[in-house]
């Protein structure tokens, strides 16, 4: 389980963001119409960015994983 002080780390919510925006876009890319892709000028742009997003969050997670955050000291909650 995690820390309490590590529980509120921000790359931790930031990286879930783009994990979880980045799953929606690229699923949406996935079924994008013919439409959708010429009006994009025949780039699935949705799976790409969706797939850029989710590469993004992983990486933000991965450093929280490696480099957590230290618990502030006693002394820095008194005063």
């Amino acid at each position: 389980m995690a820390a309490p002080q590590r529980l509120f780390d921000i790359r931790r919510v930031i990286g879930g963001l783009f994990l979880v925006y980045g799953l929606i876009l690229m699923v949406t890319g996935l079924f994008d119409s013919a439409q959708e892709i010429q009006k994009a000028e025949g780039i699935r742009i949705n799976l790409w960015t969706g797939i850029a997003m989710l590469v993004v969050g992983g990486a933000f997670l991965l450093w929280e994983r490696l480099r957590p955050s230290d618990a502030p000291s006693p002394s820095d909650e008194e005063e």
